[in-house]
């Protein structure tokens, strides 16, 4: 945000221009926002991290890390590689199903991570 709001004040220097706020259509198509968006904000809600302040990776988007940059020796190579997984049996008041899931992380961060509704009951863990 800070660059588009520099980039702003850079061309209102060189032209005249008013700030109209965000667009809400472009070349006549209207502009809206499509239901992944709106389901990563109901998760985000469900979690209440929806507030939750972004953090930025170590390497921008932009760089190509070579063999040469990978770790050498066994303490550089020390990454934890942890996995989580469970479920809740018949967990789902309304349809008794089970919800399943797992995150997946690196050094404590989380790469991969799902939480699914099972299809079908399962009336024991057994069966499950």
């Amino acid at each position: 945000m800070r660059e588009i709001n520099n980039l702003k004040t850079r061309l209102s220097t060189a032209f005249e221009m008013k700030d109209l706020g965000p667009a809400k259509q472009i070349l006549g198509m209207k502009i809206s926002r499509d239901r992944s968006e709106l389901y990563i904000e109901k998760v985000l809600s469900r979690f209440r991290v929806n507030d939750a302040k972004p953090k930025t990776t170590p390497l921008a988007n932009h760089f190509k890390l070579s063999k040469e940059q990978s770790p050498k020796t066994a303490k550089e190579r020390n990454v934890t590689l942890q996995g989580f997984v469970d479920a809740d049996l018949g967990g789902n008041v309304d349809s008794s199903k089970s919800t399943s899931e797992y995150v997946y992380t690196i050094g404590g961060t989380a790469m991969s991570w799902m939480s699914k509704l099972q299809k079908c009951v399962s009336l024991s863990s057994t069966e499950a």
